[in-house]
């Protein structure tokens, strides 16, 4: 019996879906149907989300959204711009396969997802994010350029002590010198998802870079999603929001989203280290296993982010088509 790929309706089989993504090891909240809608909209594009059955066995699951705009078409996962966390594939029941089986699986689920792809979409660039999802080696028999990217990963393992102690001398010193009195750092609410976003754009705009992730949509997501899905934590100092960083979080891991930036403030305060330091404390206590510090690609950025002592892991930047029709279409999105 082959591999089946099949078509979901946002609306009709969200229920059904997001079943599927619960199944799933390599997803996050973002794959839900009501977070992928949301990117739908915010982006203008079109969501086809695919699924792949062995009869009635659910095996993989791929959110893909098409773009048009004058002459160009594109399929894109995440959606284009999105500032999304990671999409791309995921599988589903492979755990229990002997390898010979999984590979076979995951060649005919993607290959028939890309079929489909091809077929209805006809795509004149394809851009896909893989995270959480090793076997790409379909994609490059098909044709597509797979370039790595790197993420840096902290373990939330033994106990907080221990977990402090593996961070820099500087980490240590600023969490636990910091005055305890001079702040509170709480997981805040919807108008603070919006602070946190801002701040972030802020940060972009003076250094003369584009940020497209707007408010609205965040704070959509924030509400859309289940409770602890996204969670704002943010540092208050008299009550002021003086930073924060937006999690994602997944039944295993805390992505770090957005947020973190360095804040425009005098106060003489490690704000980000404290921030980081309560969703790596609080992740620990509630049982998950990993910190995702979301990228590790920006060298004046790495600097901070190995300061936790995590580990680099890779992800997967897939694409087909034109050279450089990413750039065209994102001229006509801005247009």
């Amino acid at each position: 019996m082959g591999i089946e790929v099949t078509v979901l309706d946002p609306q009709t089989d969200a229920d059904e879906w997001n079943r599927y993504v619960e199944r799933s090891d390599g997803t996050n909240p973002f794959y839900r149907a009501e977070a992928l809608r949301l990117q739908a909209d915010d982006t203008g594009s079109t969501l086809h989300m695919l699924a792949g059955f062995k009869g009635q066995e659910a095996v993989g699951l791929f959110p893909v959204f098409e773009y048009s705009k004058g002459p160009i078409t594109g399929a894109f996962s995440p959606a284009p711009f999105s500032w999304s966390c990671y999409l791309g594939p995921s599988l589903l029941n492979v755990d229990k396969l002997k390898q010979r089986k999984a590979d076979r699986r995951t060649k005919r689920f993607l290959e028939g997802s890309l079929e489909w792809i091809e077929q209805e979409i006809s795509p004149l660039y394809s851009k896909f994010v893989a995270a959480e999802f090793d076997d790409v080696r379909p994609f490059i028999w098909n044709g597509y350029e797979v370039e790595p990217g790197y993420t840096y990963v902290v373990d939330l393992e033994d106990d907080e002590e221990t977990l402090l102690k593996r961070f820099s001398s500087d980490a240590r010193n600023n969490i636990r010198n910091a005055d305890e009195d001079a702040y509170v750092i709480e997981e805040g609410d919807n108008d603070d998802v919006e602070r946190i976003v801002n701040q972030v754009a802020q940060r972009y705009e003076n250094q003369g870079q584009s940020f497209q992730l707007s408010p609205t949509f965040a704070r959509s997501v924030h509400e859309a999603l289940p409770d602890g899905s996204i969670r704002p934590y943010v540092c208050r100092v008299d009550g002021e929001f003086v930073g924060g960083i937006l999690v994602v979080e997944s039944e295993t891991t805390r992505y770090r989203w957005q947020g973190g930036v360095k804040p425009d403030t005098e106060i003489d305060l490690p704000i980000n280290d404290l921030l980081d330091w309560h969703v790596m404390r609080d992740g620990l206590h509630d049982g998950l296993e990993r910190y995702d510090l979301v990228g590790a690609g920006v060298p004046s950025i790495n600097r901070y982010k190995a300061k936790f002592n995590p580990r680099l892991e890779l992800h997967y930047e897939i694409t087909s088509g034109a050279f450089g029709l990413d750039l065209l279409v994102d001229r006509y999105r801005k247009r």
